[in-house]
C-alpha cells in the first residue's frame, strides 16, 4: 500500500470509528510531557536508584504502551504531537535555526479543542516558535503560561531568568511569578482547572514541564537523596514531577474530575543524562539525539476511568507521537474535517475494541537539514538505522548485532518505503515558514535568533559570537515600518557594543559595533551607531507581501560583525 493509500485509509476509518464511538460527557484531558526524562528514568520500569511513587501509581492505573516513540529532541516531538504528522511534513524538525515551527496553515491540537468548546491551556515549555503567529495564543490556546524557546536559560527569554522566581509570560505579558518553574506550573494549571470547573467547560490542559531538562536546578530537599548514587540534579528534578503528579492527582479526585479526566504522560525523547543512561536505560542503547532506541522510545500511559479503557494492561504495538492527536480526536468526538494525519487512532486499543491497528513502518527523523538517509525506520520488531544498519530489537534490545547480511530483504523493503515518504515529505520541509509582521493581531512583533534561517544561535552564550542568519516574513499591509535591532535582550539593558559583565565593557562579549544594516524587500540601508546605543532603529515603507528579512551589526569599515539576534518590528 502506498503511503498516500494508507492515509487515506486511516483518514476513512478514524471517522468511521468516530462516529461509532460516543465520548461520554465530553472528557477533560491533561496532557503531561516531561523533558528529557528517558523510558529507563521511572522506577516503575526497573530502575534501581530514583523513587517515583506518584508516576508508579498512575502506570498501574493505565494502558501502557511499551513500543512507543517521539523524536530524539524536544521540538520536533511537540510538533508530531500537536499535528499528528510526521516532523518533515510539519515543518518542526529541530530546536532552533528556522526549524522549530510548525507550518501555521496546520491545524493544531489545541484548535480541535477549542472548536469543540473546550477551554484550552498551556502551561510549561513550547518551543515551537516565539514569534507571530506561532505563539501558543494564536495557535488555538486561550490561557498560556510559557516563556520562550527551549528553555528558561535560552537567547530569547528574559535575560537573567532562573528556575526559582522566573519570569513567564502570561497571555502574552511577562510577569515574575514567587516559587520553583515546575511547582509554578503545576499550581497554575490547577487553579485554572479550578476556573473551568466553575464555568462548567470541559477542559484540555497541556502540561509540558521545562524539567529534567539541563541545566540540573531543583531545592536541595529534592536531589540530596540522591547524592553519591547517580545524577543527583536530574534524578532530584523528576522527584519534583513526581510529586507535583501527586499533588494533581489528589486536587483532581478532591474536584470530582478524576473519572472522567484522560490523563496522558509521556516524555519527549530519551534521557538526557549520560550518567543516568549508564544506570538503567532499560536495556536500550543510547539516548537523548541517538536514532537507537534509547533517544526515542519513551513511556505512554493513558487513563480514563469512564472511559473503561484496558487500564493495568500493556500495549506492545508499534506507536508514536504522531496517533496521540487522532487517539485524542476519536476518544473525545472532536471533529477532524479534512484534516489527514500521519499518526493512526489507538483508541480501539485502549478501549479493547481491537487488538491491533494495520501493518505499517514509521519514520523517526529530524535536524535542521534533514538530509536524505539520516533516519530510522521502524516496521514492527526491525529498526533500520541510516539505511546500511539493521537490528531486531525483540532478540537484541540494545541493539548490538547488525543483522542486514542475514535479512537483506527485509532492509530492502524498508529503504523502498523510506524513499518513497522521504520524497512525499522533502516537499513539505521545502516549504518556508514565514513569521508575519505588521499584523493587528501581532504587532508589535520580535523576531529571535533561535528562529532565523542560518546558524546555530539558541542560547545566551550566542549572544558574544558571530551568528549570521535571516528571517522569511509575510508583510501583512503596505505601510511605514519600524524596526530595532538589538544584540542583546531588551530586558537586559545592555548596549549594541556591551559585554556580558556591563562593568568590563572590554571584556568577554565586546564587540565593535559601528553601524547597523537593514535589508528587507528592495530596500538596502545602513546607518551608524554609538557606543551607548542599545538599538539602531530604522523607519521605512514597505509593501505587503513575502520577503526576507536580515539585519546585521558591522564595524566602522561597514564588516559584518553579526546578524542581530533581536529584530523588533512594528507598523505604524
Amino acid at each position: 500500500m502506498t503511503r498516500t493509500a494508507m492515509k487515506l485509509t486511516m483518514s476513512v476509518l478514524l471517522l468511521a470509528a468516530a462516529t461509532a464511538f460516543a465520548a461520554p460527557d465530553q472528557p477533560n484531558v491533561i496532557l503531561l510531557v516531561t523533558d528529557d526524562q528517558g523510558y529507563g528514568d521511572l522506577q516503575a520500569h526497573g530502575n534501581p536508584v530514583i523513587k517515583t511513587p506518584c508516576m508508579n501509581k498512575l502506570r498501574d492505573e493505565s494502558v501502557r504502551f511499551t513500543d512507543f516513540h517521539v523524536a530524539p529532541m524536544c521540538s520536533p516531538t511537540r510538533g508530531q504531537l500537536m499535528s499528528g504528522m510526521d516532523a518533515m511534513r510539519n515543518g518542526a524538525t529541530a530546536v532552533c535555526q528556522g526549524r522549530s515551527m510548525v507550518r501555521p496553515d496546520i491545524r493544531i491540537m489545541p484548535q480541535f479543542f477549542a472548536e469543540a468548546g473546550y477551554a484550552t491551556g498551556i502551561f510549561g515549555k513550547w518551543h515551537l516558535g516565539d514569534s507571530y503567529p506561532y505563539r501558543p495564543l494564536f495557535r488555538g490556546f486561550q490561557e498560556e503560561l510559557s516563556f520562550r524557546a527551549w528553555g528558561i536559560p535560552s537567547l530569547a527569554e528574559h535575560w537573567g531568568n532562573t528556575y526559582f522566581d522566573p519570569w513567564f509570560l502570561h497571555n502574552g505579558v511577562e510577569k515574575r511569578y514567587e516559587g520553583y518553574c515546575t511547582d509554578i506550573f503545576f499550581n497554575e494549571a490547577m487553579k485554572w482547572i479550578e476556573k473551568c470547573r466553575a464555568e462548567k467547560k470541559p477542559f484540555f490542559l497541556y502540561l509540558p514541564t521545562n524539567t529534567p531538562h539541563s541545566p540540573d536546578i531543583v531545592a536541595e530537599k529534592y536531589s540530596a537523596p540522591y547524592k553519591g548514587k547517580g545524577p543527583a540534579g536530574f534524578y532530584g528534578m523528576i522527584a519534583n514531577i513526581d510529586e507535583n503528579l501527586g499533588k494533581l492527582e489528589a486536587f483532581l479526585k478532591e474536584k470530582g474530575l478524576r473519572d472522567n479526566t484522560i490523563l496522558i504522560f509521556m516524555s519527549d525523547n530519551g534521557t538526557q543524562s549520560a550518567q543516568a543512561m549508564e544506570i538503567f536505560n532499560a536495556g536500550m542503547r543510547a539516548q537523548k539525539r541517538s536514532l537507537y532506541e534509547g533517544g526515542h522510545r519513551v513511556p505512554l500511559f493513558v487513563r480514563w476511568i469512564n472511559g473503561k479503557l484496558r487500564h493495568g494492561s500493556d500495549i506492545p504495538v508499534l506507536a508514536e507521537a504522531q496517533d496521540v492527536l487522532p487517539t485524542l480526536i476519536e476518544l473525545c468526538g472532536l471533529k477532524a474535517g479534512d484534516a489527514t494525519f500521519d499518526g493512526v487512532s489507538l483508541a480501539g486499543l485502549l478501549t479493547g475494541r481491537q487488538e491491533s491497528i494495520p501493518d505499517r513502518m514509521c519514520v523517526v527523523q529530524y535536524g535542521a537539514d534533514c538530509g536524505k538517509g539520516a533516519a530510522a525506520v521502524m516496521w514492527g520488531k526491525w529498526r533500520l538505522i541510516g539505511q546500511s544498519h539493521l537490528y531486531d530489537v525483540t532478540a537484541d534490545p540494545h541493539q548490538d548485532r547488525d543483522v542486514i547480511a542475514e535479512h537483506a530483504d527485509v532492509a530492502r523493503k524498508m529503504r523502498d518505503y523510506y524513499d518513497k515518504w522521504y520524497a512525499e515529505s522533502k516537499r513539505l520541509f521545502d516549504k518556508p515558514r514565514d513569521i508575519t509582521i505588521g499584523s493587528d493581531a501581532g504587532n508589535p512583533n520580535t523576531l529571535y535568533a533561535s528562529d532565523w534561517d542560518g546558524s546555530y544561535c539558541d542560547n545566551q552564550h550566542g549572544l558574544s559570537t558571530g551568528g549570521r542568519g535571516c528571517w522569511d516574513v509575510i508583510v501583512d499591509r503596505d505601510g511605514t515600518y519600524e524596526f530595532e535591532l538589538r544584540r542583546w535582550p531588551e530586558s537586559s539593558g545592555k548596549t549594541l557594543v556591551g559585554a556580558s559583565n556591563p562593568e568590563k565593557p572590554k571584556g568577554k562579549g565586546a564587540r565593535q559595533i559601528a553601524k547597523a544594516q537593514l535589508l528587507i524587500a528592495d530596500i538596502d540601508r545602513t546607518i551608524d551607531t554609538g557606543p551607548k546605543d542599545a538599538c539602531a532603529k530604522f523607519s521605512v515603507e514597505l509593501k505587503a507581501g513575502k520577503t526576507r528579512l536580515t539585519a546585521n551589526l558591522l564595524d566602522a569599515e561597514g564588516k559584518i560583525i553579526t546578524s542581530a539576534p533581536y529584530v523588533k518590528a512594528a507598523r505604524r
